[in-house]
């Protein structure tokens, strides 16, 4: 007798494995980073892109616009709403690539809260050149919620000068793309670009039904 999983049930196995799958490939990412590389140093892959080990505060792409435990908090309170969001989708028979992009943007915030919460308790945070390592649990460089997020992936795909003419920006060096992330952070962009180009009207009309 051969055994079929229900849709719903076969859909949130899915969310289950591709949660997990993007928490431990962020982890994994950021841990190996910060226990192997001083805090700037860079590992050049290609011109065009670069393992530059950098830490920040704030939201996405090193962004810092409000206090620290209010952006935890903020995260906290996303993947559960989106957590809660998804659960209630999968009953309605939500189509497959919108569930995932969902499920992406929930690990992504997750694995973001990992660093705010734990970080700061079980790692040091010694001056470069010398390299982070585990500390027995609370010794750490901060306290709950105050951990640092690790980004790494820098992508400077064109860089030039403005010419001295024009206003404001002359004569100043730009670089595009400067911003630097962590694999949570390109998941959850991912997954909203994806939304906003693929899902627009199924997703205009999930938030209208869940309402």
């Amino acid at each position: 007798m051969r055994f079929r999983l229900s849709r719903s049930r076969a859909q949130a196995l899915l969310v289950v494995t591709v949660f997990f799958v993007v928490i431990l490939l962020d982890q994994t990412i950021k841990i190996w980073v910060k226990t192997h590389m001083c805090l700037h140093q860079s590992i050049h892959i290609t011109d065009w892109f670069y393992i530059l080990f950098t830490e920040n505060n704030g939201m996405a792409f090193g962004m810092e616009l409000f206090d620290k435990i209010f952006l935890t908090t903020g995260r906290i309170l996303l993947a559960g709403a989106v957590a809660y969001y998804i659960s209630r989708c999968i009953r309605r028979g939500i189509k497959w690539g919108l569930l995932i992009c969902l499920t992406l943007i929930m690990a992504g915030a997750v694995g973001n809260i990992v660093d705010c919460l734990f970080y700061g308790l079980i790692f040091n945070s010694p001056a470069p050149p010398q390299i982070a390592s585990f500390v027995p649990f609370g010794q750490g460089y901060s306290t709950w919620f105050y951990g640092h997020v690790v980004d790494m992936f820098y992508f400077p795909l064109f860089e030039w000068v403005w010419p001295a003419w024009m206003p404001f920006c002359g004569g100043e060096h730009f670089i595009f793309f400067s911003p630097i992330f962590n694999f949570a952070d390109a998941c959850i962009s991912s997954a909203v670009i994806i939304l906003l180009l693929f899902y627009p009207k199924q997703f205009s009309s999930l938030l209208e039904t869940n309402s």
